[in-house]
């Protein structure tokens, strides 16, 4: 097996990079919360805590903290976080218990299997689904948009703006239909969210051991110029540098439709409808992200800890957010394409990792979600960002009243930044492809596409833009070598057959 990585460096988002200016500090400049990532079967088949990518799950997960100090609070332990609810709302918190009872099943028994193999046609799936009550309910809760299932089971504005967080800004647009499933699956999901000792790239260093070790190679810095096709077969890549890499069986691309169909291809090779439906293919209007990295002397000291000392121990924090009205806000911005009033969320791993930062020194970070064209042009982030990580800075200063004196030296990355280091992830789209559209299941990354196979014998699709979708799961990977295998001849051991297209 060869990998070809355009970077110098293998991993794409899971990239921890050392300040350059003072070395010994840590940053994770894309990805960072890892949710439940060991309870992947690719994490176990390939033995890669073995490797070196260890996890850890902190106990105080999250805490949204309000301007008056109190915290929405969710915790591995589910009894805390039913407590925290239960001060807000009695009511809500009877509805967490209801929906997390009634949804264990149906994530346990239908969801997590679900992200694990090729996806089934949809109308396959719904007449699956509608022979058990689990499933019937799964397809009822599924008809909502998240912000219809929130604002009809829960009622406390907090609980409700909590919810909707994970939903609106870290997955899909709350207001998409057929989504309602996602709030209900998050509160049952056996996993919280992890971090990666040493950094998220020592997860990349896992997964090149275990290629490496298995025969497989990596070529770094080379960046793919041709995928190259005879008589309606793949049977390799070209390098920009004119180097030719033969395939004997496959080649499985893990960029966006626009780059593998459209740039990739020669276009005398590539039928019109799928030309027609990779063009077509749309990117999140509010994946995209700003980050505001800082060095300090001390970690964050939050005013919030005079009421409840436990907050100096909680993993991710979540700042501006006190009212479910707030995501209205952030969606018209996103659409006029300025900066939303700041909603943010982030970390100090140096809490609970000490190896990021020189001894007795600490790295922090805050992410926003922002739009990628600002005032109608995504250059202007080049121009405009020192200035918002300042707004950052001191919307986490009113919150971290100690925040400024401790602090040794900051950074920004904005959705441009994003885009030039991560190309497949179009328009800082950290999801790559969004999930409205139609563009999910079967039907992702298009309608013909969705089982990982393309138009040409041997070519794969492996990346986000593929079913269940992105985030570090691996999940799209994962499934793409089912089919490989079963292509090629070999069983895939527990799992049904793969359907041929």
């Amino acid at each position: 097996m060869l990998c070809l990585e355009r970077r110098g460096v293998a991993g794409g988002g899971l990239a921890t990079e050392e300040d350059p200016r003072h070395p010994g500090f840590l940053h994770n400049t894309h990805s960072f919360y890892h949710r439940a990532l060991t309870h992947a079967p690719w994490y176990r088949d390939l033995q890669l805590e073995r490797r070196g990518a260890v996890y850890i799950e902190p106990d105080f997960n999250v805490a949204l903290i309000l301007r008056n100090g109190e915290t929405l609070e969710w915790w591995t332990d589910f009894e805390r976080t039913a407590a925290s609810f239960a001060r807000f709302s009695a009511r809500d918190e009877a509805a967490l218990r209801r929906w997390r009872r009634d949804f264990l099943p149906i994530v346990d028994a239908i969801l997590i299997p679900e992200s694990r193999r090729p996806p089934l046609p949809r109308e396959q799936r719904r007449q699956l689904l509608d022979k058990s009550a689990e499933g019937r309910l799964l397809l009822k809760v599924s008809e909502m948009s998240p912000l219809e299932f929130v604002l009809r089971e829960f009622e406390n504005p907090v609980v409700q703006a909590g919810l909707l967080f994970f939903n609106g800004l870290r997955e899909v647009d709350l207001r998409c239909h057929g989504f309602g499933h996602h709030i209900p699956a998050l509160l049952a999901s056996p996993g919280k969210a992890q971090m990666c000792i040493g950094g998220s790239a020592a997860l990349a260093r896992a997964l090149v051991s275990a290629v490496t070790e298995s025969g497989g190679d990596i070529r770094l810095q080379t960046t793919p110029r041709r995928i190259l096709v005879d008589r309606g077969r793949v049977t390799g890549v070209e390098a920009s540098d004119g180097t030719r890499y033969e395939a004997r069986h496959f080649v499985a691309s893990g960029l966006n439709p626009q780059q593998t169909f459209l740039q990739l291809l020669d276009a005398n090779v590539l039928p019109a409808d799928w030309r027609d439906k990779a063009q077509a293919f749309q990117y999140n209007l509010l994946a995209p992200l700003f980050a505001l990295h800082l060095n300090l002397s001390e970690p964050p000291q939050y005013a919030a800890a005079q009421k409840n000392a436990s907050i100096e121990q909680a993993f991710m924090i979540i700042l501006g957010l006190e009212h479910f009205k707030q995501f209205s806000d952030i969606v018209r911005c996103h659409e006029e394409g300025t900066i939303p009033p700041t909603v943010m969320w982030g970390s100090c791993p140096t809490i609970f990792d000490s190896s990021q930062a020189p001894a007795g020194k600490h790295t922090a970070f805050m992410w926003e979600k922002v739009p990628y064209q600002l005032n109608g042009d995504f250059r202007q982030w080049d121009v405009y960002k020192e200035e918002h990580g300042r707004v950052m800075l001191d919307l986490w200063s009113q919150y971290a009243p100690g925040l400024k004196g401790a602090l040794l030296d900051a950074f920004v990355r904005t959705p441009l930044d994003t885009e030039r280091t991560l190309p497949n992830m179009q328009d800082g789209d950290l999801l790559v492809g969004a999930f409205g559209h139609g563009q999910v299941g079967s039907n992702r990354p298009f309608e013909g596409a969705g089982q990982y196979r393309a138009h040409l014998g041997g070519l794969y699709l492996c990346g986000a833009s593929c079913h269940p979708g992105g985030n570090i799961t691996g999940l799209a990977g994962y499934n793409c070598a089912q089919v490989i295998l079963n292509d090629l001849g070999s069983e895939v051991k527990g799992r049904p057959p793969i359907a041929q297209t």
